[in-house]
């Protein structure tokens, strides 16, 4: 349904991680389920969970996810502005999906924010020409008083877009009250104004006990309560930033501690693109730990080195943090270890950066030692590539000789060129190149066939291929072996009605609506 420029409404928080990604998700599937051409918004975003869109830009995580629940492609119109931080204070500028400038935090508040307001404009305005209804999610606080004279991502954006703003405060955390209450006082009164109503979310108990204090809220502030949402466990949403992993190292919420495999992933400090993972929380019988020290690491089964936003500056923490001999401990104890990009490269005998790409000291005879596992060596080099990639597993080794001919597809964001040290390496898959040419070897396996790498983020999203692969670690260890695998785009998809109905029960939709300026269709 096609109404002619596109209405907005916008999610704003209290705080960081409120939830506002994903209750912008379930408004998004709402919409889309009641007929509504909708698409998601997010002017600026700080994150190092990317996505890739079909034609090979990047944008956040977060809003390819939204894209999908709205059952949309995504574009680089729904997040123009991506920043992903490299080292303190120091950031990687990305712009309608490209890499534009590494700056530090006060030169793109000084030399980038000043135009940023019309590259931000003119992606909303696009978006709306093309939908019903756009979703527009918030970033952080919109009372944060030292930022907000360049702000381009909270109320300075409600306002070029004439959008309503709806306040979502996560009450889990403690002080839902004097965090609303608190935002509106350090808002001006047109800003203020555009408030239209809050979202408590993240509630466990009994609602009747909270009510008085709803009806406080409303009775102080004039400003309606639009619903109360549910602590929701094992959303199997995609989450945006590192702070999810914060909540899956609570010890209250450690899953399957007697489960048959045992999945370590290393949180090094720039861990990026950790959504790779996800698949195997869902998996009955894994239980999947992320770990950032020595001692955390204990004896699992597989070790996983994922990607990362700074390669040569992880690799330097994981030897400090004396990560790197637990791990050759665990490997010479029978451990399958995997690295994922950055982790791909840290595999390997030599890593470069002659330009300074991260290290930001160009250095024509700087080598970085990598940990040695696969013959390979990394070049930097200022080019970034970021594009979708499929092909199929396509390995010499005899241990892999099951997996060959499995289709793989994923998403490449690297700034890393690798190469192997001698032609006798074993390849691990054939890719497709978009531009028509002959399928391209990528990837690498060891010689005793336990250790291997690959640029392709997202190779566990493959059931097929995620459920061979961990069945051979079932078999070496006399496990009983998975049946089918499960479909994960599946379980997405029921994610995003799940949400959807949570919103449905406990929003009330009507007044939001309303306040969009619609009519369920």
């Amino acid at each position: 349904m096609q109404t002619g420029r596109a209405r907005t409404i916008m999610l704003q928080g209290t705080a960081s991680d409120v939830g506002k990604s994903v209750v912008t998700t379930a408004l998004c599937r709402v919409l889309k389920q009641d007929g509504w051409e909708v698409a998601p918004y997010k002017s600026q975003n700080m994150a190092l969970n990317s996505y890739v869109t079909l034609d090979g830009k990047e944008i956040g995580r977060a809003q390819g996810v939204q894209a999908e629940a709205c059952e949309i492609p995504a574009t680089t119109d729904m997040n123009p502005i991506l920043i992903k931080p490299m080292k303190e204070m120091n950031a990687q500028i990305v712009v309608h999906g490209k890499p534009y400038a590494q700056l530090s935090a006060q030169d793109y508040r000084r030399d980038f924010l000043p135009f940023a307001k019309q590259i931000v404009v003119d992606a909303l305005e696009r978006l709306r020409a093309r939908h019903d209804v756009i979703v527009i999610e918030g970033a952080g606080s919109p009372a944060e008083i030292n930022l907000k004279d360049r702000d381009i991502v909270n109320m300075r954006l409600a306002a070029w877009a004439d959008a309503p703003v709806l306040l979502v405060a996560d009450i889990d955390r403690g002080g839902v009250f004097a965090s609303i209450v608190g935002t509106l006082e350090l808002l001006e009164p047109e800003e203020r104004a555009r408030v239209k109503g809050f979202i408590i979310n993240k509630f466990r108990g009994d609602k009747t006990l909270l009510q008085p204090g709803l009806d406080w809220l409303e009775q102080r502030t004039g400003i309606p309560v639009l619903g109360v949402l549910p602590f929701l466990p094992q959303l199997d949403i995609e989450a945006e930033d590192s702070m999810a992993l914060v909540r899956r190292q609570d010890p209250a919420d450690a899953n399957r501690k007697d489960a048959a495999l045992d999945i370590a992933v290393i949180r090094y400090p720039r861990i990026s693109n950790f959504t790779d993972f996800d698949p195997f929380a869902a998996e009955p019988d894994v239980r999947l730990r992320y770990v950032q020290t020595a001692a955390e690491l204990g004896e699992p089964d597989i070790v996983i080195l994922p990607g990362t936003k700074n390669t040569l500056g992880d690799l330097e923490y994981l030897r400090s943090a004396g990560l790197d001999d637990a791990i050759a401990a665990r490997v010479a104890a029978g451990c399958r270890l995997a690295g994922i990009c950055g982790g791909y490269q840290m595999l390997g005998r030599k890593l470069r950066d002659p330009h300074g790409v991260e290290s930001g000291n160009p250095d024509e005879t700087a080598d970085v030692a990598g940990l040695g596992y696969l013959p390979l060596e990394t070049v930097f080099y200022p080019e970034k590539r970021t594009e979708r990639a499929s092909g199929e597993i396509a390995c010499s080794h005899p241990a892999w000789a099951r997996m060959n001919g499995i289709e793989v597809a994923g998403y490449e964001i690297h700034m890393g060129q690798t190469a192997p040290a001698h032609e006798r390496m074993h390849r691990l898959m054939a890719l497709i190149d978009r531009s028509g040419n002959p399928p391209a070897q990528e990837g690498a396996v060891s010689e005793d066939g336990r250790i291997w790498g690959t640029y392709l983020h997202g190779i566990f999203h493959n059931d097929r291929f995620r459920h061979t692969w961990l069945n051979h670690a079932r078999e070496e260890k006399g496990l009983v072996l998975a049946g089918q695998p499960f479909v994960y785009r599946d379980r997405q998809q029921l994610a995003f009605d799940r949400i959807a109905e949570a919103v449905r029960q406990h929003l009330d939709m009507e007044k939001i609506n309303e306040i969009i300026g619609i009519r369920k269709a």
